[in-house]
């Protein structure tokens, strides 16, 4: 939770921070977004003018500290703002997900191991309402991309895919495989301009669900990064201690939203059920339903949790990824069994179950998919290695 009041702020020479309830602020923005969902969709539009209405409410800088200027909203708060946006439109809150956990992971290093060399960008996310970019689909793990060693730094190659808001962002959070003396393969991370010439943004988002988020292909070609810009470097297909920072608080914000795609599935099911006979088919359909939705509750809850006790590791990795399957099985559970409740009603665009359905599925392809996820939980149980298990 938030460690320092207003007064203690102004003591501290800090000025201009105010808490924000993101919470409140998600919840205001519901009948906007509800009446837009739609249309993105349908017309695989990026949600561009929803993302003017978030940094309107602050929301852009919502988990930047208070002492560096921003909002000061902790992970379970942004969980549960993310989960209320995805009730009304999965594509804004997924897209937008993808940013709000490329502050969080700053400001947790901030705030628990002291590490000063992030304050200028959270400092300019909470002051210029910088959008930063995730390219974690292209850059799990094992890394993509090539980084050419040349005097003073590198020059970077790469197409970075699954780019959730491109259009809109500032800063892209990525890295790029570069060769070592010793011939062995690293990876190193850096943050890339989006309006640099080198970089271009394609327009190939064109998919079955969430398809407002404008997750655009990135192309950079030629970029220089200086060495100085090199925020750190690691093994290539090796887990790195930050990235057990990274995937234990990223991924209980992105699974909030398949949360909330759930909830609202279920709800507009609830809805058209009620309407109709209470037959042995119906009551056993909603029941299964809400039976499951129950679960990736309470499989979100321990992510939540887990990222609570502030101990990254390869055991809160574990938990967080076994939290992530339970959330995406489940969920995917539930729209399903929506579907079947409403009915053939369901299969009409304007009910908004078709989209939901779609949207859902978005949530089979995070890492760790449900193969690699199941390896890793195995090694752990049986007290086995889990450094390249990914």
């Amino acid at each position: 939770m938030r460690s320092l009041d207003n007064a203690a702020l102004a003591r501290a020479g800090v000025t201009g921070a105010m808490p924000i309830d993101v919470v409140a602020a998600a919840n205001d923005l519901v009948p906007a977004l509800s009446e837009r969902a739609r249309q993105f969709d349908e017309g695989d539009i990026f949600v561009a003018d929803n993302y003017a209405l978030l940094k309107k409410a602050g929301l852009t800088s919502a988990g930047v500290p208070l002492e560096l200027g921003g909002g000061g909203a902790d992970i379970a708060e942004l969980a549960e703002m993310l989960r209320i946006m995805a009730r009304a439109c999965g594509s804004t809150a997924l897209a937008f997900a993808m940013h709000t956990h490329q502050v969080a992971i700053p400001a947790w290093r901030w705030r628990h191991q002291k590490v000063a060399a992030v304050e200028p960008l959270l400092k300019r996310v909470a002051a210029e309402n910088l959008i930063l970019l995730s390219s974690g689909g292209s850059d799990w793990i094992g890394g993509s991309g090539k980084a050419e060693k040349v005097e003073g730094g590198y020059r970077i190659t790469a197409r970075k895919v699954f780019t959730s808001g491109a259009a809109a962002g500032d800063m892209l959070m990525t890295g790029a495989i570069t060769c070592a003396d010793d011939g062995s393969e690293k990876v190193i991370h850096f943050g890339v301009p989006m309006r640099a010439p080198e970089v271009r943004v394609m327009d190939n988002w064109r998919t079955l669900g969430m398809r407002g988020t404008g997750s655009n292909d990135v192309v950079i070609d030629g970029l220089f990064v200086p060495d100085a810009s090199v925020a750190f470097s690691r093994a290539a297909g090796h887990w790195h201690p930050v990235f057990q920072i990274i995937a234990t608080i990223a991924f209980p914000l992105i699974y909030a939203v398949y949360l909330g795609i759930a909830e609202s599935a279920r709800d507009i099911a609830v809805e058209i059920a009620r309407k109709k006979p209470a037959s042995e088919t119906v009551l056993n359909l909603a029941g299964r339903m809400d039976t499951a939705l129950r679960a990736a509750q309470m499989a979100h809850r321990s992510m939540i949790e887990e990222v609570g006790r502030n101990r990254p590791s390869a055991e809160s990795v574990n938990e967080v990824m076994i939290g992530r399957t339970l959330v995406a099985s489940h969920g995917l559970e539930v729209v399903e069994l929506a579907m079947e409740l409403a009915g053939g009603s369901s299969f009409y665009r304007d009910k908004g179950l078709e989209r939901r359905f779609r949207d859902m599925q978005a949530a089979r392809f995070h890492p760790l998919q449900s193969g690699p996820q199941a390896r890793y939980a195995g090694a752990v149980a049986l007290g086995l290695p889990v450094d390249t298990i990914f």
